[in-house]
């Protein structure tokens, strides 16, 4: 018998496939590297869990850069294949996902101020590393429990933006994304 599907077509065997939408301003690095960050955890894990990244203030079709690359590289992580192009943030992306995981309060007021039905689901990614309740109950229930449209985006945190520095910024940049990223798949997937 072939698995059940949900209304939007993802198939599950009593577990709904977890959507991630991975947000910074380029979309070409930091929502990159956490992307690739996540989908390497859930892949260890044995878990499917569907990751999309988008930016802000992206220009569609852009490459990641080569800083982004060698900061995968130095993480022990490979850019995303087929290869990845940056995608400007759109409304069914986000109508799409179960969690918006930002990395900056501007980007947080960005989503309340132009897609506010996200805002229950947007949140940083330092915040979100901090506050997901790792239990087993489904992750709409736990991102709803959290409040997020009420939640000042000044106190979330952020994962500062590297562009336009030298490469060690963009190492340890993707060295704080592997930390917060694998610590907020550890809790979405509840373990």
């Amino acid at each position: 018998m072939p698995p059940a599907e949900h209304d939007d077509g993802r198939a599950t065997n009593d577990l709904v496939i977890p959507r991630l939408l991975v947000v910074c301003t380029g979309n070409a690095a930091r929502s990159v590297i956490a992307g690739v960050v996540m989908g390497t955890v859930a892949g260890s894990s044995g878990t499917r869990v569907e990751v999309e990244t988008a930016g802000t203030h992206a220009v569609d079709g852009q490459p990641i850069s080569s800083r982004t690359r060698d900061a995968l590289a130095l993480i022990g992580l490979s850019a995303p294949e087929p290869a990845h192009r940056s995608s400007q943030l759109d409304e069914p992306s986000l109508q799409a996902a179960d969690l918006v995981v930002v990395m900056e309060p501007d980007h947080v007021r960005y989503v309340r101020s132009r897609h506010p039905q996200a805002a229950p689901r947007t949140a940083t990614l330092p915040y979100l590393a901090m506050h997901l309740d790792p239990s087993t109950l489904p992750l709409t229930s736990r991102v709803a429990r959290l409040r997020l449209a009420e939640l000042d985006p000044g106190i979330e945190g952020e994962v500062a933006d590297p562009a336009g520095q030298d490469e060690a910024a963009y190492a340890a940049c993707a060295r704080e994304i592997q930390v917060l990223a694998s610590e907020l798949m550890h809790r979405l997937l509840g373990r």
